[in-house]
């Protein structure tokens, strides 16, 4: 009904960690979706991550008390994410954003994933601002291009895209190899 119940890292596929006291610290994440429409029990996927301006800050009071630094933002975030003590996560400035929804009751979602995403953030759940439409292939390349162009002036670290079919019921019918859905494919950029 709205209200954040529990949160939990993605583990195995099947079974990870509870990490609700952890995530109820992070300003991103709404304690309780606003607004109507929503289905009685939405299970919102997304990644929690650390803006480089923010590891900056972490790793310069690291510094300041002779404590450890960290080595890059991800390992942070996800270490945070593990802290026993939720205050200790609540100091970090973490921001989650949400690509895709899993088990929805007791209601329904609009038939396009830029939909959905789009009804997230109506819910005031943080989506990519980089998100976007493409039609064929062309327009595919041209937009990793561009991002890939982009990457370096983005305010957070990233490895590369994520392209998704639309349309709900074609990703339905592509289905799933393993964990791994047909329907969308990642396209790493050169690393750094």
């Amino acid at each position: 009904d709205g209200v954040l119940q529990r949160a939990a890292t993605r583990g195995d596929g099947t079974t990870g960690e509870d990490i609700t006291h952890n995530v109820r610290t992070i300003r991103s994440i709404p304690l309780r979706l606003r607004g109507e429409g929503f289905p009685a029990l939405l299970e919102v996927r997304g990644e929690v991550y650390l803006p480089k301006a923010g590891f900056e800050r972490l790793n310069s009071r690291a510094r300041e008390h002779g404590d450890k630094t960290f080595v890059n933002p991800r390992n942070a975030a996800a270490g945070s994410l593990r802290q026993l003590d939720a205050r200790i996560t609540a100091q970090r400035p973490l921001e989650m954003c949400c690509y895709g929804v899993g088990k929805v009751e007791d209601g329904s979602l609009p038939d396009r994933h830029s939909r959905i995403l789009e009804s997230l953030r109506n819910w005031g759940l943080k989506i990519n601002a980089e998100s976007a439409v493409m039609h064929g292939i062309e327009a595919c390349e041209a937009y990793y291009q561009s991002l890939a162009e982009r990457r370096n002036s983005l305010p957070y670290d990233i490895d590369g895209i994520v392209f998704k079919v639309n349309e709900v019921v074609l990703q339905q019918r592509l289905g799933f190899v393993s964990r791994a859905p047909r329907w969308a494919i990642a396209r790493k950029f050169p690393a750094q």
